[in-house]
């Protein structure tokens, strides 16, 4: 038996990432000790902060982004240098005594970060660089044999979802790369999770026949293990994801999802055929096989986010620590229907809507509750079923809620997920007003109480909506983006062009970037907005908000702007977590005029009129 090691991130330590270890008799302990963070900001996004070998763990601190090694009983110690280089996604190499992972490196001021794939000997620490030249590298695998490495590689202006590939090298007496050749992908082929078998055939996940489908490359041949209309993969902004793992050569535990839910299963390589394993979960992802047992993480719209042991062979399920121990009555729980409507030229759009639920309060005859569209963020990103409570904190105080898979999400194969290139802050925008009119026709909800929400992308949705058109009557935005041509020019390398897709190149199309930027339009804004905004934020920088906080004082419309001193790309401590939440829902109490059922600290709302 083994143990089993995961991250968590603790709010209430101030967002620090802690490594925790599950030892084989059953006790849980913390690794990292504190002031320690295992995160990595390769990418700015990360994940892939850490791994394990023979007990020591190697990861990413915060602060210093160094590697370190840590051997069971010990005190971390740096495996890299001091320096502006930055480490993610790394496996150990035992045969070489070195640890192969991906490097970003900053240390030219002014330049482009440049990622290259590098070793570094676990004796000296000193680096090798084994891959270079491309702008962007991922999920570096060893063959189980030591004699061969795969890895994933894009260049600008793709994202991974949009084209990636597909290499392998042989690695020589040296240690460099020998008779690399590309197995896969290229500029319109996406490419996820490259895995080896333990008997050393390569397997991936790619949407060559539009579906994130799987795959292996065996004697020079790419053959598919089962065609589906169905996603094998996910949208790879950090490093790490994994929706299948190996039990033996001859059997996979993998998740996909359709429709929105995710479900796991067992695939036989041999035979190829895919039989599902019934669980209670609609959201799976994370898995990993060691000692013929898997874990996963998985939640469902009544059970958090959770991290659960799998008995392969009996199908028994055992939870071995959720995201959190709160014994929520089911009275209070609002689960998801996912519903598809009609929306712009013709087509159909999906999303999943959660109806006010309180056992403790009934809404009188006739009365329809207000609304909250949420848009989430990315824009290449989706919407969970999983329990969440930023979601139920709404709908337990009478809001209706629809959380917006618009075109551009994914989930729901790439044709619809390339809705969005070339139509950003207008397919999006459109999908979310078109839901929340689908709820106001069906009588769900009360069409002169809508108000929409979101975070980073899903904050130039909800910009754009309320900018762009008269939907909504009130709207509050998360670190969201209100001038394209700020964020192209501003933000990291990783999203550096991506807008190239969403929008168009720049400066070449700068017509665009100014017709879709809220920032330049805000005489049409008439309607009352809250911002929030962490103050050391690198992708969406304040001056975005700030701008547009001053363009509505200007025109004397409610507005409130609460930023967060210390906080970046979204919110990790917890009371400030808790701030956003209660000041968005105290923004709309007045706007709306309705009579809290619990005091929550005020924001200022400048410019409100009198009730």
């Amino acid at each position: 038996t083994r143990s089993i090691y995961w991250v968590e991130q603790r709010p209430t330590e101030g967002g620090r990432n802690v490594i925790v270890q599950r030892t084989p008799d059953g006790p849980t302990i913390d690794r990292t000790p504190a002031p320690f963070n295992a995160r990595t900001r390769v990418h700015e996004y990360g994940g892939g902060s850490f791994t394990v070998s023979g007990g020591t763990l190697y990861f990413s601190d915060f602060v210093s982004q160094r590697l370190y090694r840590q051997a069971p009983g010990e005190a971390p110690e740096p495996l890299t240098p001091e320096g502006a280089w930055r480490y993610a996604d790394g496996v150990v190499d035992p045969r070489r005594n070195r640890f192969i992972c991906v490097r970003e490196d900053h240390t030219e001021a002014g330049q482009e970060a440049v990622n290259t794939i590098v070793s570094l000997d676990l004796g000296s620490g000193e680096a090798q660089v084994l891959v270079s030249g491309n702008d962007f590298y991922a999920a570096p695998r060893l063959s189980p044999d030591g004699s061969q490495l795969a890895w994933m590689t894009w260049n600008h202006p793709n994202m991974p979802w949009d084209g990636s590939e597909l290499w392998v090298g042989e690695i020589g007496n040296d240690g460099a790369l020998e008779q690399t050749e590309r197995v896969a992908g290229g500029v319109s082929e996406s490419i996820f999770q490259p895995e080896w078998s333990p008997d050393g055939v390569l397997y991936f996940v790619s949407d060559r026949t539009e579906w994130w489908n799987m795959y292996r490359w065996r004697e020079g041949r790419i053959e598919p293990l089962c065609a589906e209309n169905a996603e094998f993969g996910r949208a790879q902004w950090v490093f790490g994801l994994s929706t299948y793992t190996f039990l033996s050569p001859s059997r996979i535990i993998c998740c996909y999802t359709e429709q929105g839910t995710w479900r796991l299963a067992s695939l036989d390589t041999q035979t190829r055929q895919l039989d599902d394993i019934d669980t209670p979960y609609t959201d799976v992802s994370s898995l990993h096989a060691g000692a013929g047992r898997v874990v996963l993480t998985a939640g469902s719209p009544t059970q958090a986010t959770a991290i659960v042991q799998l008995d392969p062979d009996t199908h028994a399920l055992t939870t071995l620590r959720r995201a959190n121990d709160l014994n929520l009555d089911p009275g209070y729980i609002s689960s998801p229907e996912p519903i598809e409507f009609p929306t712009a030229q013709g087509r159909t759009a999906h999303a999943l809507y959660y109806p006010p639920t309180n056992r403790d309060h009934t809404a009188s005859a006739g009365a329809r509750p207000p609304l909250i569209v949420k848009s989430h963020g990315g824009p290449t990103s989706a919407a969970l079923t999983t329990l969440n409570l930023g979601i139920q904190y709404w709908t337990s105080r009478g809001f209706a809620v629809l959380d917006v898979n618009y075109g551009g999400s994914t989930g729901y194969g790439r044709a619809y997920r390339q809705r969005l290139n070339g139509q950003w802050g207008i397919v999006d925008v459109e999908d979310c007003a078109n839901g929340a009119r689908y709820l106001v026709e069906r009588g769900d909800v009360d069409g002169h109480r809508l108000a929409i929400t979101g975070g980073s992308a899903g904050g130039y949705t909800t910009l754009c909506a309320l900018t762009f058109h008269d939907t909504f009557s009130a709207g509050a935005s998360h670190y969201g983006i209100s001038d394209l041509e700020a964020l192209a020019g501003e933000t990291h390398k990783f999203e550096s062009r991506y807008l190239d897709s969403l929008i168009g190149p720049y400066p070449e199309r700068e017509d665009l970037y100014k017709a879709r930027s809220p920032i330049h339009f805000t005489d049409r804004l008439s309607c009352p907005l809250i911002l929030f905004q962490g103050l050391e934020d690198q992708v969406v920088p304040p001056n975005q908000a700030e701008m547009m906080a001053q363009a509505l004082r200007d025109k004397g419309l409610p507005v409130a702007y609460v930023p967060f001193e210390g906080e970046q790309h979204g919110f990790r401590r917890a009371e400030n977590i808790k701030r956003a939440l209660d000041g968005e829902l105290y923004f709309y109490s007045r706007i709306f005029q309705f009579e809290l059922g619990a005091e929550v600290e005020p924001v200022v709302i400048e410019h409100m009129p009198p009730p």
